[in-house]
């Protein structure tokens, strides 16, 4: 047999990670890289500092230039350094309004679970903070 029988393939998100259904914990490690970014037409992301003023030219037809961020993280499912791009405005806001907060700060101080509910245009994404805790490793 050339694989074993009841093999699968494991499911691997590769360098990033991935907001799943349900809860993704994590523990951001490093500042964020903030920018904008758009899919050309040969699948791949763009990423720009700035936001441009004109629509790129190799920018596919079913895409759009949007805000991202983009940092690295321990994520706590598998205790992986893994980088996490953030494009939903929800969780960008939630965030922020921890770090601008006087109680929670900068989240390299604590760890994140985004909850991630629903599907496709009916997916929600919640966010809170764990207690503040020295940073632990895998």
């Amino acid at each position: 047999m050339f694989l074993p029988k009841n093999y699968e393939v494991p499911k691997t998100s590769g360098n990033y990670l991935k907001f799943e259904e349900g809860e993704n914990k994590f523990r951001v490690v490093s500042s964020a890289i903030i920018g904008y970014q758009y899919w050309n037409t040969d699948k791949k992301p763009v990423r720009l500092k700035e936001l441009t003023v004109e629509v790129p030219g190799d920018m596919r037809v079913d895409s759009k230039v949007k805000h991202f961020w983009a940092f690295t993280v321990i994520d706590r499912k598998d205790g992986k350094i893994k980088i996490c791009e953030v494009t939903q405005s929800s969780i960008m806001q939630a965030i922020k309004s921890l770090v601008d907060s006087a109680e929670w700060g900068d989240p390299k101080k604590y760890d994140i679970t985004v909850t991630r509910t629903g599907k496709t245009l009916d997916t929600e994404y919640t966010v809170h903070p764990s207690p503040h805790k020295d940073l632990t490793t895998p």
